[in-house]
């Protein structure tokens, strides 16, 4: 049995590598060397040497990794092996592919390799992006559904409503004070209502940025995307730019053939894709447009920021996401980001456990940038 000073000492003889073990006296045991051999192959290896690494070599390495260390690390441990040793190459082979661990990292690898997969590698990376949607969908539908769906409820109800949208339980609630016991009868001079259910009463817009640096929030705009989508009180919409635009709203009940319509890479014109949003926003007042992108603008700067402001100023409730994804902050263009603050419009980073709350937030119009701040987010300011 080891001690917790032994284990320490070797968790540090991991990490450093070989020459920390005499300097530690450690001493490591069979497995705890086949751990050290499969670290060594990543972290100490000649990038040169790892680009030209064998298919075998490569697959038993991940099968090692997977064996050694828990999903967490072997997800990260797969990050840095792309990065490094230039598998880029190795994920053209189905047979690499089957040995990784799926997630959202890997999607966004894979999208941004798009028409470069060859084809008997296709359908292997449609199993992949298939398999990390799902379990994504599993996670996020339940929470967006309910935010959504609760936030509608209470702005729907109306106090003038018709006599088929009345709500009698919140009705009756509402007038438990004009209880006459004489007559054993509530009087009712509140109505409440359900509000008109055959129309959506909301419009949702996704304005996202598929330049490289953006690929988790594709990922994850695309799950999202596709929840709202199924929700007959919302009308969604998704749009992609980089250069062009994109308008994938048909896709949006299959987030796997809208993911493989996006493509990576390239420039960014936002300008353009807020021209394009302009144009389909059909009511303003009743519709939230959520603007994913590092605010880099390829374009023209000044005529996005008067795109920007024409929309805050029609109505419709902007928000500009620098992220979507669990990363933090990314590097975004600052001066941009004061701008698009000084408009009115709340501007940070959201990570997709608090985007289902977020828009329960937007479609109740609360102040979103308070919103922001009580959950310790940072916000751009204006200037």
């Amino acid at each position: 049995m080891k001690s917790p000073e032994e284990e320490r000492r070797e968790r540090w003889r991991l990490v450093l590598g070989e020459p920390a073990q005499e300097p530690l006296g450690v001493r490591l045991g069979d497995n705890e060397r086949r751990m050290d051999r499969t670290l060594e192959a990543l972290y100490d290896a000649d990038p040169k040497a790892g680009r030209e690494a064998s298919m075998p070599h490569v697959s038993r390495w991940l099968g090692d990794i997977r064996e050694y260390f828990p999903t967490p690390v072997v997800r990260v441990m797969q990050g840095d092996a792309i990065a490094r040793l230039g598998l880029l190459k190795m994920l053209h082979q189905p047979e690499i592919l089957e040995t990784l661990e799926p997630d959202v990292e890997l999607v966004a690898t894979l999208l941004s390799l798009g028409r470069t997969l060859p084809q008997k590698t296709k359908e292997t990376a449609r199993r992949v992006v298939r398999k990390v949607v799902d379990d994504l969908e599993r996670r996020l539908r339940a929470p967006t559904e309910r935010a959504v769906r609760g936030a509608l409820s209470r702005a729907s109800r109306t106090r003038r409503p018709r006599t088929a949208e009345i709500d009698w339980d919140r009705t009756l609630r509402a007038n438990l004070g004009n209880y006459l016991p004489e007559r054993k009868s509530v009087v009712v001079d509140t109505l409440v209502g359900h509000g008109r259910k055959r129309s959506s009463l909301r419009d949702v817009v996704l304005c996202i940025d598929q330049s490289g640096s953006m690929a988790t929030s594709v990922v994850y705009s695309s799950i999202f995307g596709a929840v709202l989508a199924s929700l007959r009180a919302v009308t969604t919409r998704m749009v992609v730019f980089d250069t062009a635009v994109a308008d994938l709203s048909e896709h949006l009940s299959d987030p796997v053939e809208l993911l493989f319509g996006t493509q990576l890479g390239g420039g960014t014109d936002i300008a353009k894709a807020l021209a394009y949003c302009q144009q389909v926003i059909t009511r303003p007042a009743q519709t939230i447009l959520v603007l994913i992108t590092d605010l880099f603008e390829g374009g023209d700067a000044q005529r996005m920021l008067q795109h920007a402001a024409a929309l805050v100023h029609g109505g419709v409730t902007v928000i500009c996401l620098l992220a979507l994804n669990d990363q933090g902050t990314p590097s975004h263009d600052p001066q941009h980001a004061a701008r698009f603050a000084a408009l009115g419009i709340p501007t940070f980073a959201c990570t997709p456990d608090l985007f289902p709350e977020l828009m329960a937030a937007a479609l109740q119009r609360q102040d979103l940038t308070a919103w922001a701040a009580r959950r310790e987010i940072q916000v751009a300011r204006p200037g």
